[in-house]
């Protein structure tokens, strides 16, 4: 089964992609997601001060810069994993470094 996993932090304290690369629990986070044939895809976001929100109301297009939701903790990244269950995504989301930071919220996927 496919879970998404939506990486949360601060964008305040957010690792930048250098630090990412070296980090050591980034490492062997991707080493785990190998070893287990986990990996199905992902991205990092870029910050949500790039962000637009969309919304069609009544036939009118709105657009604002931003997200819609007030919260410290942003959405900063998805992970795309399969695996047997949910267990094992919340194995594989536990040991994800944002959840240490952060959170990490999974989501199935509909397939």
């Amino acid at each position: 089964m496919k879970y998404v996993l939506l990486l949360c932090d601060d964008e305040r304290m957010s690792p930048s992609m250098e630090e990412i690369a070296v980090d050591p629990a980034h490492r062997a986070y991707a080493a785990e997601l190998e070893r287990r044939g986990a990996s199905v895809g992902g991205a990092r976001l870029r910050p949500v001060a790039q962000a637009t929100t969309v919304r069609v109301r009544d036939g009118e297009t709105l657009i604002s810069d931003g997200p819609f939701a007030e919260t410290k903790d942003f959405i900063g990244g998805i992970d795309i994993i399969e695996c047997a269950d949910l267990d094992d995504a919340i194995a594989i989301a536990a040991r994800h470094p944002y959840a240490s930071l952060g959170c990490v919220e999974v989501r199935p996927v509909w397939e």
